[in-house]
């Protein structure tokens, strides 16, 4: 079960003062470590494994999800998806790759949309009367309202502080589908992970495992990478640290990620959102025709740019996920 609260730790993307309510969660999170390890304390109990559409499986989120972010001081509520909303759930299942739509069909229980929800999605297991692993994914409902390229420009500047350095600006191109779609398609990725096991499940973030195909030569443990791939400016941002940097040293930063097999900086967080990232970005550019570029400008101006499906080091993993195809 420890999976699930590497992603939350992670995952705390944060709303309003982002960088106070990120930490602040994340503290919290650590803190309830050993409970997670318990699903008698956290574990949503169900029944039968359903059947059916995946879309129609929409219900109120999880007590222990709820009772997490309420702890943090936080009031997520239940959200009642619309008719228009229904439709692009349905639509973002329906663009999964095939062996997403077979794994999510055998082990998502549940999915659940909350306002007021300080992280964009969350996946957690779940307690059944199976033995077959089963899992709710949670999302911010706050996504169902806007685009890929929106959410993505949104969450990548929750890296950086701007304040001292108006006249920069950063936005990511990747196309006009709507977020959920990406997000979903990231969090599925996690179930199948966990299902097949495609990295290492480690008992501990520490413990060093035999690597798999996947992870091989890239990764030391699960959120640590291996030697070639350490950049002492890149462990200094959000998702290596926790911590903002200015944005003045952002084309700098994703000039030091071009030299790594990395897809995004939030791909760096552990090989479990590395994974997730690299799948989701060459789903969206490479199946759905769709761009995904990064864009520093200074006074309006490009100073830098950053397209990880034309990094030769991405490029070079890609074998590894066919596994997905």
């Amino acid at each position: 079960m420890y999976y699930a609260l590497i992603w939350l730790v992670i995952k705390a993307e944060g709303t309003g003062n982002k960088k106070n309510i990120y930490m602040a969660t994340k503290s919290l999170l650590i803190v309830l470590l050993a409970a997670f390890f318990s699903t008698s304390i956290l574990a949503q109990e169900a029944g039968d494994i359903p059947n059916g559409v995946l879309a129609n499986r929409v219900s109120i989120a999880p007590r222990n999800v709820l009772s997490m972010f309420r702890q943090a001081g936080m009031d997520p509520v239940n959200h009642e998806l619309t008719e228009s909303e229904k439709e692009k759930v349905e639509k973002a299942f329906a663009t999964l790759p095939p062996l997403h739509q077979k794994i999510l069909k055998e082990h998502l229980l549940s999915i659940s949309f909350m306002d007021n929800m300080p992280n964009t999605a969350l996946t957690s297991p779940v307690a059944t009367t199976s033995a077959t692993k089963m899992f709710n994914i949670t999302f911010r409902a706050g996504i169902l309202s806007e685009t890929i390229s929106e959410w993505a420009t949104w969450k990548e500047n929750t890296c950086f502080e701007r304040s001292t350095d108006p006249e920069f600006e950063i936005s990511i191109d990747a196309g006009e589908l709507d977020a959920i779609q990406y997000v979903l398609l990231h969090e599925a990725t996690h179930v199948v992970d966990a299902v097949l096991t495609i990295t290492p499940h480690p008992n501990d973030s520490e413990e060093l495992v035999d690597p798999t195909p996947f992870t091989k030569n890239i990764w030391y443990t699960m959120n640590v990478p291996t030697e070639a791939f350490i950049n002492p400016l890149l462990e200094k941002t959000r998702f290596r640290s926790g911590n903002t940097v200015a944005i003045s040293s952002a084309p700098e930063i994703y000039g030091a990620l071009q030299e790594t097999p990395f897809v995004s900086l939030y791909g760096m967080a552990s090989w479990f959102e590395d994974i997730a990232e690299l799948v989701t970005i060459y789903h969206l550019t490479d199946k759905l025709d769709q761009p995904f570029r990064i864009s520093v400008r200074k006074h309006n101006r490009e100073v830098a740019s950053f397209e990880p499906m034309k990094n030769k080091l991405v490029k070079k993993r890609l074998k590894q996920i066919k596994t997905f195809y």
